[in-house]
């Protein structure tokens, strides 16, 4: 038999986010973030179940050929642009757009001779002080970049914004106040909102908006679920008991007998482990679903297995479903738990995990999760 742990990835949860994202940003076209193998969710499935989306963000050429190898037409925007005359070539031949963010990438733009002229997007670093030219250089830049004879068309302008997960911060004031004095009276259009931006800060949609996380169903703030924003987890980690036990009161459990058991109690063992991408940090009390019902972890996440307390669902059997997060349980509330963010929880799921998809409205996938599935 093989091993239980899996990730379903549901497209019509996608598909809802892109809607929801397109109603908050009505006036603007949408470049779908799909890095990092889709944040985990698989880049190939996620692209095409977005491709109602004006165009895709990438990180790098591979994920752009992944997209290009999945059928898909969209622009594609590589994000941390180029970095060889080989790598523009190959945008440039498979329709990408490449953002320019420094001077050597400058440089390679402007002595390229292309066989097919490539769309670029300049990048103003307004304060988030990783990629990027300084504001005071944009109009100059952007100038030199439209003369270059490898570029085609209206070289466009993006920026990207550091705290506008927290609504109450006044740098994301300051950071569109500076977009917006480097960029006035340049006649082309403009990208800044990720999807914090999006949900909270309307000023920042501009002509292109990217979401990211939203799109997967989470909420970019801190102590929030996808849920309060009208999103649906487009992804629920499962696995199964593979062994119920009885312990006596005093029995330590897992490596260092990090947790003793107050009574004598049932114990179950899910096939899950940071083995498969469930943070090993996570402390006692975590919560789990256990067939449907909230149990807490107890004692050490180890590379393949979980413990957890029983006692909530003294029936429970080897072979009942295990959800470690999903639309049941927000994959945000275990990050909280564990100390991290919900990014790193999606885009840590390793190989050995089981991926499959379906195409589930609510109340298909309320019946699903009702019987097992």
């Amino acid at each position: 038999m093989s091993r239980a742990a899996g990730a379903v990835i549901n497209l019509a949860a996608l598909r809802h986010n892109l809607q929801q994202a397109r109603q908050l940003a009505p006036h603007t076209r949408i470049m779908a973030v799909v890095k990092a193998n889709a944040y985990g969710h698989g880049i190939a499935p996620v692209a095409q179940a977005l491709h109602e989306t004006d165009a895709f963000a990438v990180a790098c050429l591979e994920e752009a050929l992944a997209i290009r190898h999945a059928g898909l037409a969209h622009p594609i925007v590589l994000l941390e642009g180029v970095f060889s005359e080989a790598e523009l070539n190959e945008a440039a031949h498979n329709g990408c757009e490449v953002v320019v963010h420094d001077a050597r990438q400058l440089a390679l733009v402007e002595a390229a001779r292309l066989q097919h002229a490539v769309s670029v997007w300049l990048k103003v670093d307004t304060g988030m002080n990783r990629l990027g030219f300084p504001p005071a250089q944009t109009r100059l830049l952007w100038q030199r970049l439209t003369v270059a004879r490898a570029v085609r068309g209206p070289v466009r302008l993006m920026t990207h914004l550091a705290c506008a997960d927290d609504s109450t911060n006044p740098r994301t004031r300051t950071q569109l106040q500076l977009f917006a004095t480097a960029t006035a009276g340049i006649q082309t259009e403009r990208s800044i909102a990720n999807s914090a931006g999006i949900l909270a800060w309307p000023d920042s949609h501009a002509d292109w908006v990217r979401p990211g996380i939203l799109l997967y169903g989470v909420s970019p703030f801190v102590g929030q679920t996808g849920a309060e924003e009208n999103l649906i987890p487009a992804m629920t980690m499962t696995t199964e008991l593979i062994a119920v036990k009885s312990l006596k009161k005093g029995d330590a459990v897992g490596y260092g007998g990090a947790w003793v058991a107050p009574e004598d109690m049932p114990l179950g063992i899910a096939a899950i482990g940071y083995g498969d991408g469930y943070p090993r940090h996570a402390p006692n009390g975590t919560p789990v679903l256990v067939d449907g019902m909230r149990v807490p972890l107890v004692g050490r996440v180890s590379m393949d297995m979980i413990s957890v307390d029983l006692r909530a669902l003294p029936g429970a059997q080897v072979g009942d479903r295990v959800v470690l997060w999903g639309p049941d349980l927000p994959v945000e509330e275990i990050a909280r738990a564990a100390g991290t963010i919900p990014y790193e929880l999606l885009c840590g799921i390793t190989q050995r995990v089981k991926f499959s998809v379906v195409d589930a409205n609510n109340a298909t996938a309320a019946a699903m999760r009702s019987v097992g599935q």
